[in-house]
């Protein structure tokens, strides 16, 4: 099976990384002369997606026109939170009410996405699709962090995460839910975490691992860093 509808999240202040995002969103951030935000969208297209959804609020205008400038080979529509910022749980929630798909890969733009990752994201897929799940998060152990700082998210094993002493593992910006998860909510300002704390409840919340080193744009030292790279 497939999943034809991706999500990138992008409504964030972005307050970490002050003063660059009091003018430039974040998801326009460039790391060795790309956007953080192209990055993203590359690797969707690659994944062989038929439509992204974006939400937007903070300097929103700017990446819708960047999104018209760019003209990227797949069909992107961009779902504003509105008058208040949805949080990245709203936000999901928002831009799913969009669409007549039930599966969705989210995207967080904030980790430098690249091609090797998509054997990750389509071996996540198949794993998700094979085992009938209704969500899964992609992890890296917290070895693999360019960002030393991180701490761990979750201790997970047999692919079901926990959270315990160790939290060995970094849920690094994609997960595959099903919109049946958000059937207790209504569009409004909550975090995702909420929905993740009520799956860990009932030890329903799933877990992938990559392999790969995990680059994330966490703050202004970081982002110096990045750039030496």
């Amino acid at each position: 099976m497939e999943i034809n509808t991706a999500l990138i999240l992008c409504a964030g202040l972005g307050k970490r990384l002050n003063p660059i995002t009091l003018k430039t969103p974040k998801p326009l951030i460039e790391i060795n002369d790309i956007t953080i935000l192209e990055r993203c969208i590359n690797l969707i297209i690659s994944l062989g997606a038929k439509k992204i959804f974006i939400n937007t609020f903070h300097l929103g205008n700017q990446i819708s026109n960047f999104i018209k400038i760019k003209k990227f080979q797949i069909d992107i529509e961009i779902i504003e939170d509105g008058n208040k910022i949805l949080d990245t749980g709203g936000g999901i929630l928002n831009m799913i009410e969009h669409s007549q798909e039930n599966n969705f890969m989210i995207f967080n733009p904030d980790t430098l996405w690249h091609e090797d990752y998509v054997n990750d994201l389509i071996d996540m897929k198949n794993f998700y699709f094979l085992n009938k799940l209704d969500n899964i998060l992609l992890l890296v152990n917290k070895k693999l962090s360019f960002d030393k700082n991180l701490k761990g998210d979750f201790s997970f094993e047999k692919n079901l995460l926990n959270k315990n002493n160790n939290n060995d593992f970094i849920y690094i910006g994609c997960q595959i839910l099903n919109k049946s998860i958000f059937k207790k909510y209504k569009v409004s300002s909550f975090s995702i975490l909420e929905v993740w704390n009520e799956l860990l409840k009932e030890n329903k919340l799933n877990g992938f691992e990559s392999h790969n080193k995990f680059y994330h744009l966490t703050n202004l030292e970081i982002f110096k860093k990045l750039q030496d790279l």
